[in-house]
């Protein structure tokens, strides 16, 4: 009989590193099967089923495989998804090429992460958190970007040393702890007049005062630490983020009109959705415009002929003292994708242990009983912190129901969007009507 065809087939991991498989049948191999190929190389625990999957990613494209999704044969549709879900220029669509890589799963609970305790797991999603926060994927406050840069400094460099020349290591490796944006410094005449001996800038000192910080004993038992608990520290603290774990598209949304005769053009977007919201990041400033919990919109997509995809959310506000109704249209092709993410997340989040793809395909999860949850600490609002909302740099439609109908508030609203969302009872989200004197939720 002949022997089947054996493929080499390269998998990345979040760090960069390659895990080179030699697979049979390639043509017909499912995500599942490279999965398991995968975890065996590695050496992973069962858990690493739940925590990863394995994606094709591209830098016009990023696409979660389901279990039963056929690598090879997404790979060669990959120009039909990109003219399907992107509006990458046709030269851009000829020349990509998506790779496989063995990520986060979206649909695994950040509950969960914090009961694992095998090393490289907690390693494998330490890379990923960490190139998450250096690409500025997760917008992160001054403070929060050097607590996270001193725990990658603590894994990199070992314990602070007080006499070790800490301050020049830094500050030659300094976008390798954090984003880049941070890393700036003035160029041209005033650098050059300033020379190569000038003082830290803020963002090294910071940094250098938060690498002295990092505790060397763990809050669990009070031995030694560990890499892990570094590794576990740094998610515990990405945990804080309401965008980790989450799964990122790309779209565009109307300025606020800079005057009445003018228009207000658009700005490009990150919509980051995960099991518990949905967020929009402003992509140059690298800052959070909206974000809101299922609870607190509706939503819904639109593919008008011959005009562009639409993802709408519905939320609460207020006009000028009145509440009403905002409309936010997202400007994208992958409205449709954003739409069906949306909607599986929020049945998952109604069961009491989400199971996502890879969970059903494998058997029961981990019993959730077996430790406790832990405590999640409310997040601290800075006044002007990148992770809230600024309403006001958004242009939305605002409305409010007037008995028989829609009384417009601002400008003419076409369509009504009511019908989808979270059926829960007790959701935030309230249709205003008029003469109502509500609470934002």
């Amino acid at each position: 009989p002949q022997q089947p065809q054996v493929a080499d087939v390269l998998v990345y991991l979040a760090d960069d590193t390659v895990v080179p498989l030699a697979v049979e049948n390639l043509p017909s191999l499912s995500a599942h099967e490279l999965h398991r190929a995968v975890r065996e190389v590695l050496q992973l625990p069962d858990i690493g089923l739940d925590v990863f999957a394995l994606w094709l990613v591209s830098p016009l494209l990023e696409v979660q495989l389901k279990p039963k999704h056929q690598p090879y044969k997404l790979g060669r549709q990959w120009p039909e998804l990109l003219l399907r879900f992107t509006s990458a220029p046709d030269d851009d669509v000829a020349t990509d090429e998506p790779f496989l890589q063995f990520r986060r799963n979206v649909f695994f609970p950040k509950r969960r992460e914090l009961q694992i305790h095998d090393e490289e797991v907690l390693r494998l999603l330490y890379e990923e958190a960490k190139g998450n926060v250096l690409a500025a994927r997760y917008p992160c406050d001054v403070e929060d970007c050097e607590a996270l840069g001193a725990l990658v400094c603590r894994v990199q460099l070992g314990p602070y040393q007080p006499g070790q020349p800490a301050a020049c290591v830094l500050r030659e490796k300094l976008d390798s702890f954090l984003p880049a944006h941070l890393c700036k410094r003035g160029q041209g005449l005033f650098a050059a007049l300033r020379g190569r001996g000038a003082r830290a800038g803020p963002g090294e000192q910071g940094l250098l005062n938060a690498y002295r910080q990092v505790q060397e004993t763990s809050s669990d038992n009070g031995c030694e630490a560990t890499l892990g608990t570094h590794y576990r520290a740094y998610l515990l603290k990405c945990h804080e983020l309401p965008f980790y774990g989450c799964a990122f598209f790309h779209g565009e949304v109307d300025k606020p009109a800079p005057g009445f005769l003018h228009r207000g053009g658009r700005k490009p977007v990150s919509v980051a959705i995960s099991l518990e919201g949905v967020h929009v990041i402003d992509s140059r400033e690298k800052h959070v415009l909206l974000g809101l919990r299922f609870q607190e919109l509706s939503w819904d997509h639109t593919s008008p002929e011959e005009e562009e995809p639409i993802l709408w959310l519905e939320f609460d506000g207020e006009s000028e003292g009145t509440p009403v109704n905002k409309l936010l249209k997202i400007y994208s092709k992958q409205a449709e994708l954003m739409s069906s993410l949306i909607e599986y997340c929020i049945e998952l989040s109604q069961a009491a242990e989400p199971a996502g793809p890879q969970d059903s395909a494998t058997g029961p999860p981990l019993d959730p009983s077996s430790s406790p949850a832990p405590v999640q600490r409310p997040r601290l609002r800075r006044q002007g912190s990148v992770v809230c909302s600024r309403i006001q740099h958004l242009s939305t439609i605002d409305y409010v129901e007037d008995g028989k109908g829609i009384r417009r508030v601002k400008p003419k609203r076409t369509t009504s969007f009511f019908s989808r969302q979270l059926s829960l009872g007790q959701g935030s989200y309230t249709v205003v009507q008029t003469g109502d004197n509500l609470e934002q939720g």
